[in-house]
C-alpha cells in the first residue's frame, strides 16, 4: 500500500469521522502537526475528543478547532496559554479530563503496547484518584489508570521515508512517538521525505510498521509560544 500521500486533504480523506477519538502530538508549539490539524478543521468533523498535552495557543495548532467548537473534550495535562480553552471550561462549554503529565504519557505509551491498565503513585489521595480502583503494593497505595487508544493519531516529524519510518528532531519529539504507536489509523506529516533505506535502522524513532499514512509539509511554520530574549550588553550597562 502506498503510504505518501500528496495533499493533507488526501492523507486525512475517508478517517475522519464525528465523535472520534484523534490523539495529536507536539508539546505547546513544539512538534505540532500544524498542517494535519488545519486540516482536520477544513473537515468540519465536530464533536471530537481530543489528546494532546495542551491545546496550543489561541488561534494556533488545536486552537483552531477549539474557535470553530470541533472539540467536546479533552484529555490533557496543561491549559496553558490558551484562554480560549480556559473559557470553554469554566463555562462548561468543553470537558476536561486532567492528567498529571506522566501519567498521560503513560496512559498514550500504554495504549501503543497494548497495556489496558497499570499503576501508579501519582494522584493518590488526590481528586485524581476518585472513582478509580486504588490498590496497595507493599508499604504503599496505587491507583489505577487506563492505558488510552485514539480512532486516529496525527504526529510531527522531522524525516520520513516511502514505508513510513521516523525521525524527530530534538525536543519536537515530546508525544509524538508514543501517539504514533497508539493510534488505530496514525498518519504523520514530516519536513523531509527520503527514500527508503536512507535511515540507519539504530536511528529510527517510529518504525514505519506503525504508520499508516504520511505527507509532505516542506518548511512548516515553526511558532514560539513564549519569546524570551536577553538585553543588549549596551543596554545593560
Amino acid at each position: 500500500m502506498r503510504k505518501v500521500k500528496s495533499s493533507v486533504a488526501e492523507a486525512l480523506a475517508d478517517v475522519l469521522a464525528d465523535g472520534m477519538t484523534i490523539m495529536s502530538g507536539g508539546f505547546g508549539l513544539c512538534g505540532i502537526p500544524e498542517a494535519l490539524i488545519e486540516g482536520i478543521e477544513a473537515s468540519g468533523a465536530k464533536g471530537l475528543t481530543v489528546i494532546s498535552n495542551n491545546a496550543g495557543v489561541d488561534g494556533i495548532g488545536l486552537g483552531r478547532l477549539l474557535a470553530t467548537r470541533q472539540i467536546r473534550k479533552m484529555v490533557s495535562s496543561y491549559v496553558g496559554e490558551n484562554k480560549l480553552f480556559a473559557e470553554q471550561y469554566l463555562s462548561g462549554e468543553l470537558e476536561l479530563e486532567f492528567n498529571p503529565q506522566g501519567t498521560l504519557a503513560e496512559r498514550i505509551r500504554a495504549g501503543g503496547a497494548g497495556i489496558p491498565a497499570f499503576f501508579t503513585k501519582t494522584g493518590v489521595g488526590t481528586l485524581i484518584a476518585e472513582g478509580k480502583e486504588v490498590r496497595r503494593f507493599g508499604q504503599d497505595d496505587y491507583v489505577m489508570e487506563t492505558g488510552l487508544v485514539a480512532d486516529v493519531s496525527v504526529v510531527h516529524a522531522w524525516q520520513g521515508d516511502h514505508e513510513g519510518n521516523l525521525v524527530y528532531r530534538m525536543t519536537a519529539r515530546n508525544f509524538n512517538p508514543i501517539m504514533a504507536t497508539a493510534g488505530k489509523v496514525t498518519i504523520a506529516e514530516v519536513e523531509e521525505l527520503v527514500e527508503t533505506g536512507t535511515f540507519d535502522p539504530d536511528h529510527i524513532h517510529t518504525p514505519g510498521i506503525f504508520v499508516d499514512r504520511l505527507v509532505l509539509v516542506p518548511e512548516p511554520r515553526k511558532h514560539i509560544e513564549q519569546r524570551t530574549v536577553r538585553q543588549r550588553h549596551e543596554e545593560v550597562a
